[in-house]
């Protein structure tokens, strides 16, 4: 194993932990020496990132359990439900797993999800660690503790705060990632510019060649500087409660498009690129930032290869069809529909707006 690039530190208390950095950490066992030890280990994945890295994880994991099971979920966010969440209680089930049995999650950010949902509930709680697989995953819902299992009438809509008691993130995974989850994984990274750190911004954009051609380098230092941000602001608000919910720029609009459209049919990170340029554009329209910034933005998410767009859900009225399915966010409040805006380069807020405003950006925002 290589030497870490870096150990970025969630500071909860009692439920903090560590998110590791670095190359060839599902080779060595030492990457998962702060991992709970216990009898029995559970890796829960999908066929196809268990054909590539289900033996090196387990190899890894074999001096730290008597047992290792695995259980294979089918792959993608159409298959985030009730169904599949089964899936794992009938593995833990029939392999009398107890509640020192530890999960590890090993895929993108479904698979955490899911994982983490069912490590919550299962005996009413037990450890799980984050093996994230894609880039999105690694530098964002791998960290902080956000589970769940979608709903036919909204995204993440079912699940608990419960934390990982580890994070690791091998970057030599992002290698195989196909081109377009490469993409969707930098929605979640450019977030982090507009509402925390313009100097970040910054250096993506001079940087956004060098990230979709997966240097190494760059690559290390993006994870890392979304970690270290994620890792601030879930230490401020675990739960949501208030500054947290900034880290949603773009999500509202964006989960309107995944459940309208079907989910899987856009990857989260195509709904987070077009959702961000329509945030954006409301916060230009609430008069907190000046058209320049939001075609800066809008340049930098075509540069990393995903819409700037949203699609049209309803021929008849596709704004009202937005509004429907924004109303059940989760940060709705009384059917108000709370939006995270940009109040100034590098300073995000929440706010609501009026339905009409709504409406002139989504008609303006979509194909």
């Amino acid at each position: 194993m290589s030497e870490f690039y870096e150990q970025v530190a969630i500071d909860l208390g009692e439920r903090g932990y560590r998110i590791v950095i670095g190359d060839g950490l599902l080779m060595s066992a030492n990457a998962f020496e702060s991992s709970p030890s216990a009898r029995t280990a559970v890796i829960v994945s999908n066929p196809q990132v268990a054909s590539m890295y289900g033996v090196a994880l387990r190899a890894a994991l074999l001096g730290r359990f008597m047992q290792i099971h695995e259980v294979q979920l089918p792959d993608g966010e159409a298959h985030k439900n009730w169904q599949t969440l089964n899936l794992i209680f009938d593995a833990l089930l029939q392999n009398n797993c107890d509640r020192k049995t530890v999960l590890f999650a090993l895929g993108g950010g479904v698979i955490g999800d899911m994982t983490g949902f069912a490590a919550a509930c299962y005996m009413r709680g037990v450890p799980f660690v984050q093996v994230p697989t894609t880039l999105l995953a690694q530098v964002d819902s791998s960290v902080g503790g956000k589970t769940a299992i979608n709903h036919p009438m909204g995204k993440n809509m079912v699940g608990a705060f419960y934390q990982p008691q580890l994070v690791v993130c091998d970057l030599d995974v992002l290698d195989t990632l196909p081109l377009r989850e490469l993409s969707a994984g930098l929605a979640e990274v450019i977030k982090y510019g507009p509402i925390y750190d313009m100097a970040f911004f910054d250096w993506l954009e001079q940087n956004i060649d060098a990230l979709m051609a997966r240097d190494r380098a760059a690559l290390a230092h993006a994870v890392r500087r979304s970690c270290e941000i994620k890792a601030w602001v879930v230490g401020q608000d675990e739960r949501e409660s208030g500054l947290r919910a900034i880290l949603n720029f773009g999500h509202t609009f964006g989960h309107a498009i995944e459940a309208g459209m079907g989910y899987g049919a856009w990857l989260h990170g195509e709904g987070v690129g077009a959702g961000m340029v329509m945030a954006a554009e409301l916060s230009f329209r609430l008069g907190l930032v000046d058209a320049s910034f939001v075609s800066r933005l809008k340049r930098l998410i075509e540069r990393a290869g995903l819409p700037t767009r949203g699609p049209v859900l309803d021929a008849a009225d596709n704004a009202g069809r937005y509004l429907e399915l924004m109303r059940v966010d989760k940060k709705s409040e009384a059917g108000e529909i709370r939006f995270v805006v940009i109040d100034g380069p590098g300073k995000a807020a929440v706010r609501s707006a009026p339905d009409s405003l709504v409406r002139e950006v989504i008609d303006a925002c979509c194909a």
